[in-house]
């Protein structure tokens, strides 16, 4: 019977130990706390998990050896920190355009910063803190090229635009009927085509356009016409209904501009392609 006893006593050891262990494994999981918070006492345990652009250089881009530039990976970067987490403490997550909405709804992300326009489209889905910057649809140019004064210069130009690109479709439609739209995949065969005389002007959200202006291999080659033809407030997207986080957040965003840590990155990622951003803008979301 003791020996009965024993083995009993040692199976139920391990039932136990298995039960912990599995409890425990929710631990390793990104983004632990609910509301991803750990209060003004310290850091967070576990890690949150963001979602920005891999290949938007001056807004999100992930570099060859694996780190991650650009003003949107700054913003998100203070915000987490105003959330309990420090840097290391990130686990960033590449988000594709038309994926973000369904990225925040199943919860792959905690938040996103990816040059999101807030929209009443997307607010039927998700909510949205900020906005923290307000963009421009805009042309790229050759530098030195002080032809383009407004959008109807564009007629009878060559005009660059990424395949499906609205930007270049509402120049063309809108604004300058005649211009000549050439569809190219990627803005680096506009920059290319660009550099290479082979089209007029490239165009897209400023922002966007003065992220690959500012690259060491483009510096001094472009510049941005500055036209301001579209509104473009970019927004922090979480899920619909969480309050507490969007207030949070709100409330980092805010500090970031009180403090100089906003106008400090607008000039770090946008200041050498000369990159004249407006002030940082009024809260709107959440109020």
């Amino acid at each position: 019977m003791k020996v009965l006893k024993v083995g009993a006593a040692v199976a139920t050891a391990v039932v136990l130990a298995l039960t912990a262990t599995a409890c425990g494994g929710d631990s390793d999981k990104t983004d632990t706390p609910a509301t991803g918070d750990a209060g003004a006492s310290g850091a967070a345990k576990g890690k949150i998990v963001i979602g920005i652009k891999f290949d938007q250089p001056g807004l999100g881009l992930k570099t060859p050896d694996g780190k991650f530039t650009g003003f949107d990976v700054d913003v998100a970067t203070y915000v987490a920190k105003e959330l309990g987490y420090e840097a290391n403490q990130i686990d960033w997550k590449q988000t594709v355009s038309a994926e973000r909405e369904n990225m925040i709804q199943n919860g792959d992300v905690k938040f996103i910063a990816a040059s999101y326009s807030i929209n009443d489209s997307r607010k039927q889905k998700v909510d949205f803190a900020g906005p923290y910057f307000v963009a421009h649809q805009d042309l790229l140019v050759r530098a030195g090229d002080t032809s383009f004064k407004k959008p109807e210069d564009l007629n009878k130009k060559k005009l660059c635009s990424v395949a499906g690109s609205t930007s270049a479709q509402n120049v063309k439609t809108k604004l300058a009927p005649d211009a000549d739209l050439q569809q190219y995949p990627g803005y680096s065969e506009c920059l290319s085509g660009l550099e290479n005389k082979a089209v007029d002007a490239l165009t897209t959200d400023n922002s966007i356009l003065a992220g690959y202006a500012a690259q060491e291999k483009n510096k001094g080659k472009f510049q941005l016409a500055g036209l301001n033809m579209s509104n473009e407030n970019y927004g922090i997207g979480l899920k619909k209904g969480d309050k507490e986080l969007q207030t949070k957040i709100n409330a980092a965003l805010k500090k970031m501009v009180s403090d100089g840590a906003w106008e400090a990155a607008v000039t770090k990622n946008f200041g050498p392609a000369g990159y004249k951003s407006e002030p940082a803008p009024q809260i709107t979301e959440g109020s």
